[in-house]
């Protein structure tokens, strides 16, 4: 496999090794684009099979028992295995949601907001979001032990305190979308929006 901006591919084929563009590692399926959309594929895939193999299992399902299946055995923790990638495209994005969307059962009628309000369950988006909260609080917190200025750099300026707290990450450049997507790039806006309060909670 073949991954950067350099095109000069060497010739590899004397040696027996055939090129490829999508290979799995440790259960996530990297492609040569390091885009999500081949993971997010094979796990919306997956999932919806479970869901299927659910509803002919069981001849009578309500709400509370898809959830407990959905949650906490077999289906979301197909989506949301390896968040390492994380889907920027927003076809990526439906795709997930709709396995949620359509696990559901008996709300037909009902949007997916709601369906979602009545079963107690947040959306997949949401979930990314919290867990890249919670994953900056245990860089920046010791939690985890590295530099976390290596991967979440302060902000530092000489001026007045700057807007909503003190605690800012350091916005980078960054000339690609991909790269626009990494974790140490998604989530400066999201923690520099924080209110103080929460940037400093114990």
């Amino acid at each position: 496999m073949h991954i950067g901006g350099d095109k000069t591919v060497r010739d590899i084929t004397s040696v027996g090794l055939q090129h490829t563009t999508v290979e799995k590692d440790v259960g996530v399926w990297i492609s040569n684009d390091l885009k999500a959309s081949s993971h997010v594929a094979k796990a919306v895939s997956k999932a919806n099979q479970i869901v299927g193999l659910i509803r002919r299992t069981f001849t009578h399902i309500d709400c509370q028992l898809m959830k407990q299946l959905f949650v906490a055995l077999i289906v979301r923790p197909h989506l949301e295995y390896g968040n390492v990638w994380h889907p920027c495209l927003e076809k990526d994005m439906q795709l997930l949601e709709g396995v949620q969307h359509l696990a559901v059962p008996g709300l037909s009628k009902l949007n997916y907001e709601q369906r979602l309000k009545l079963m107690d369950l947040p959306s997949l988006s949401y979930r990314r979001l919290r867990s890249d909260v919670i994953e900056v609080y245990n860089y920046m917190n010791g939690i985890y032990k590295v530099n976390s200025a290596d991967i979440l750099p302060c902000h530092r300026t000489t001026g007045p305190a700057t807007r909503r707290h003190s605690l800012k990450l350091e916005k980078r450049d960054c000339k690609t979308r991909i790269r626009a997507n990494f974790f140490g790039y998604r989530v400066v806006n999201i923690r520099n929006c924080l209110p103080e309060d929460v940037v400093t909670a114990s």
